[in-house]
């Protein structure tokens, strides 16, 4: 975890963010995104024989991030896989995407970050084990204040036909997008490493502090 001192600078069209220097960046296109993901993979192992057991556990997780990111129309997706000595590899995600909503009445929805915390519902765990979530306001340098969430939630499988869900460390950020009524810059970390909770939004909320917008 203490690797995300080593940065890189990622730059889209519109914004550039900071991660771990270790997480992995990959096409989330449908027609391209497995060879990607296979061809980094392979790269990873050949760096790191340990990992040999863990490769298809990282293709598929990739995989599914991937596809998850594509339809919610993420602009940027990174990934960490990483074995630190115990039985199963620490995962987690990070994407920007682009997301505004509209109306009954074909309006703009308020990118206001006090309006849209007003409408994110918390949620309190009634027991240990439970899922729950928070909501805040947070300032992000050189960028204002954005509406966060964070919590551990049950997020609901894509196009899963028995409706069920996963459990994961969750954080999203909603970012006004300068000039663009309705439009925000939604920065979200996940994990299935419950455990690590707390690392995680250390890691995701550094991670979204070095967002900015460029052009």
């Amino acid at each position: 975890m203490a690797r995300y001192m080593e940065a890189l600078t990622v730059e889209r069209g519109g914004f550039r963010i900071k991660v771990p220097e270790s997480w992995w960046e990959f096409d989330v296109r449908p027609e391209s995104r497995d060879d990607s993901i296979r061809r980094m993979v392979n790269e990873r192992v050949r760096q790191q024989p340990e990992l040999e057991q863990y490769r298809d556990t990282y293709v598929d997780f990739l995989r599914k991030a991937a596809a998850d990111a594509w339809k919610s129309g993420a602009l940027y997706c990174g990934c960490m896989a990483e074995s630190f000595g115990g039985d199963t590899p620490i995962t987690g995600s990070v994407t920007v995407s682009l997301v505004g909503g509209r109306n009954e009445r074909g309006e703009s929805l308020s990118n206001d970050p006090a309006v849209i915390a007003s409408q994110l519902a918390v949620k309190e765990a009634k027991r240990d084990g439970d899922s729950w979530r928070k909501v805040t306001t947070v300032d992000i340098p050189g960028v204002g204040p954005a509406a966060r969430t964070y919590g551990i939630e049950d997020i609901a499988v894509p196009g899963d036909a028995l409706n069920r869900t996963i459990r994961a460390v969750l954080m999203q950020t909603y970012i006004p997008v300068p000039g663009q009524e309705g439009k925000v810059a939604l920065v979200a970390g996940s994990s299935q490493v419950l455990d690590l909770a707390d690392s995680f939004f250390d890691i995701f909320d550094a991670i979204t502090s070095t967002f900015r917008f460029t052009g």
